[in-house]
């Protein structure tokens, strides 16, 4: 399987796309789901390609998952959550959409179900709203 330097992250990394940004280091970005399926849904994304997890470097991995858990904790005291759900989808059969390496990480609350997957896009001051939250908790 091939990198398609084209792909909506890829595009987001470059600046081309828009985003609401929750965290940036040298290695990874942690942005807003725009459809997101928890209040706080971030996803956190290499900025080097790689089309997922089958292909990525240990590197890259090592630096995704250092970010997840630096927005899981500040998700966590953000939103009061009781738990953290992270999600990894590998090619079509295994559910991935976008074919960049990217973590789903949402903040769960007892008893709250995971919204349906939907097209409908998130008004964007709830977006803004919810990254500050999370910026604000995060640890540096």
């Amino acid at each position: 399987m091939s990198y398609d330097n084209q792909n909506i992250f890829a595009k987001i990394i470059r600046n081309e796309l828009p985003s609401e940004k929750v965290y940036e280091d040298s290695e990874t970005i942690a942005i807003m789901d725009i459809m997101p399926r928890a209040n706080g849904h971030v996803l956190v994304i290499p900025k080097s390609a790689c089309r997922n997890m089958l292909d990525a470097t240990e590197v890259q991995l090592l630096a995704c998952m250092k970010t997840v858990k630096k927005v899981s904790l500040a998700m966590l005291n953000a939103f009061a959550a009781d738990g953290i759900t992270v999600q990894q989808f590998n090619e079509t059969a295994g559910g991935q959409e976008v074919f960049h390496l990217h973590y789903h990480v949402l903040p769960r609350h007892d008893g709250v179900p995971i919204r349906q997957p939907s097209a409908a896009i998130e008004k964007m001051e709830v977006l803004k709203e919810n990254a500050e939250k999370i910026r604000k908790k995060i640890e540096i």
